[in-house]
């Protein structure tokens, strides 16, 4: 009754009286949930820094992936709050290895070095990588393997890196793994082909041991993977947000994981 007199009054366009709205309807939202609903693993696709960039009188794009690391610092603390146990972050694909320019490639590989770093600085998550390590270059690849190291023994939220990452690629690198694995065991190809089914191949991804992703988000206002988690997502419920990631509120968030408790899953139909 309250935030409706608000509005009919006008009184909505007023910043602090907006952010108060934005607090009721967040614990709303919050009380809403049912922690036993809550999905296991969720799945980021961070998209939309570039252009929040342009909309802030044409900044260059590496202030908006300054703005979309911290972001992400914010975001986790979110999942964490909820009890969330996994979250992939898709931070930088094998086509953005490849395609961006080289001064803002450059650039964003050193705001993910220190995003890597400032997770594992803040104590409460542990860092993995997910994605083709040999394919980084080497600073950007010692500073995550520098908060993996930092890491390894924390217990709370498991935070993969999606960097040098493509969904392809890590197919193919888990039936790489395997051939290696029974070429020195000395399996047949036959014997091999026996043996190779889903489970086989789910062992060998960089996911390994982890549950799937129960849901997976997408800011921007784009509704494709772009090759996120190709394998592991078959059974994942999607949420596409019209938010730029920088601009990507704990509301957004909030109503993202109010949709997939509301959802009906039906796993393979």
């Amino acid at each position: 009754m309250l935030i409706c007199q608000l509005y009919a009054s006008g009184w909505a366009s007023v910043k602090p009286v907006r952010n108060l709205i934005y607090r009721l309807y967040e614990r709303n939202l919050e009380r809403g949930l049912l922690p036993q609903d809550l999905p296991r693993h969720v799945g980021v696709i961070l998209d939309g820094n570039r252009r929040w960039a342009e909309r802030q009188g044409g900044a260059k794009a590496s202030h908006g992936h300054a703005v979309g690391a911290q972001k992400t610092l914010e975001f986790l603390g979110w999942c964490s709050d909820l009890g969330i146990k996994v979250v992939t972050l898709y931070l930088l694909s094998t086509d953005n290895l490849k395609g961006r320019a080289g001064e803002e490639l450059k650039e964003l590989q050193d705001i993910i070095g220190g995003l890597a770093l400032d997770i594992a600085n803040d104590g409460r998550f542990k860092t993995q990588l997910v994605g083709d390590r040999e394919a980084l270059p080497a600073s950007l690849a010692d500073s995550i393997a520098k908060a993996e190291a930092k890491t390894v023994k924390n217990k709370g939220l498991h935070v993969n890196l999606a960097v040098g990452y493509g969904g392809r690629k890590e197919i193919a690198d888990a039936m790489r793994s395997i051939l290696k694995q029974h070429a020195k065991e000395g399996t047949s190809i036959d014997d091999l082909a026996e043996l190779l089914d889903p489970e086989l191949i789910t062992q060998h991804l960089y996911t390994s041991g982890q549950p799937d992703p129960d849901l997976v988000i997408r800011t921007s206002g784009e509704q494709r993977l772009s090759g996120f988690l190709l394998w592991q997502s078959a059974q994942s419920e999607f949420y596409f947000e019209e938010a730029l990631w920088p601009d990507f509120r704990r509301v957004d968030f909030l109503r993202a994981i109010r949709a997939f408790e509301s959802r009906h899953r039906r796993f393979g139909a």
